[in-house]
């Protein structure tokens, strides 16, 4: 009997041990996301959604989100910077927008002063105008823009986005003076689509991801995308296509705070990534028309340092700095 009984207690604690193995530990309790723009915008788009993806892998149990636009983002990099010293549960979101941001403004505290967790996705900017728009083609469009530059005016997010970068060298593959390019910039997100849709913005430039909704809706018309080839799920051309050499697109990822130990950095970055993996940030990639495009750690840290150097070159080439 009692031999049964120790069969029994030993099936039981496999049956518990295998369990927990095939559970995610609840490595983390509420992950704080600093959302460097505007609500509804894609640093806030992409927090939530990884936050959400984070608690369905079961490596957190909670999460909460916190909005500081302005400068490119480099407002709300130094809040974040300044206020999470060593916490392994804060999260700031980053693109190659905050580094271009960076590279103008010259702030105090840059992506050095804080820890390269992951690389996530790699999102194509959309050209759109709203339904009652004149232009129904890229070409009608870029037709009025080459006779009269200042006519048209582009809204997007921060002077010196991947918004405005892109714009500006678009104009430049077009003979026109970046001078003559009508930007308006904006905080992005929800910010520049009352804009176009209230008409100060003649046309509408960024990621599908905070476009998307409006395009299905029938509010906004796209007339071309900066991918360097048709994208799945968008019924519209690419700018290279069209004949202009130009992709517009801009990365997104993650940093954790300042001073993590190399035991808190695993531990955020592992749970970042078993998120990427989870099924409702799957759905996310494809609704959102984004290109994954995982990198972690240092090797994350070193393609951040060659953006860098690569979009200074840009914006001196399209006469931003």
């Amino acid at each position: 009997m009692f031999a049964a009984i120790r069969r029994f207690n030993y099936a039981v604690a496999v049956a518990i041990t295998a369990a927990a193995l095939s559970t995610p530990a609840m490595a983390l309790d509420t992950v704080k996301f600093m959302a460097p723009g505007s609500v509804g915008g894609g640093y806030d788009q992409t927090a939530r959604q990884l936050g959400k993806a984070m608690i369905e892998a079961g490596v957190a149990k909670s999460a909460t989100y916190e909005n500081k636009g302005g400068a490119g983002g480099t407002l709300g990099l130094a809040q974040f910077a300044n206020s999470t010293k060593g916490d392994g549960e804060a999260l700031l979101v980053v693109g190659a927008i905050m580094v271009a941001g960076i590279e103008q403004n010259k702030p105090q505290i840059t992506l050095k002063d804080v820890t390269p967790i992951a690389r996530l996705f790699t999102e194509y900017n959309v050209i759109a105008v709203s339904k009652e728009s004149k232009f129904k083609t890229l070409e009608e469009l870029l037709a009025a823009f080459k006779d009269k530059p200042t006519s048209i005016t582009w809204g997007g997010g921060s002077k010196g986005s991947i918004d405005h970068i892109g714009i500006a060298e678009l104009a430049g593959k077009m003979n026109i003076p970046v001078d003559k390019v009508n930007y308006i910039a904006t905080g992005g997100g929800g910010e520049v689509v009352a804009q176009a849709l209230g008409g100060q913005i003649k046309v509408i430039t960024g990621g599908y991801a905070e476009l998307g909704q409006y395009i299905k809706a029938g509010q906004f018309r796209v007339l071309a995308i900066g991918a360097p080839a048709r994208v799945a799920g968008i019924d519209a051309p690419t700018l290279k296509e069209k004949g202009y050499d130009v992709t517009i697109g801009n990365w997104r990822g993650v940093y954790g705070a300042a001073g993590l130990s190399p035991e808190q950095r695993q531990t955020l970055t592992d749970a970042v990534v078993a998120a990427a993996k989870s099924k409702s940030w799957q759905d996310n990639i494809q609704i959102n028309a984004w290109s994954p495009s995982i990198l972690t750690g240092d090797e994350f840290g070193k393609f951040v340092d060659e953006e860098h150097v690569r979009l200074r070159d840009m914006l001196v080439k399209v006469g931003l700095i």
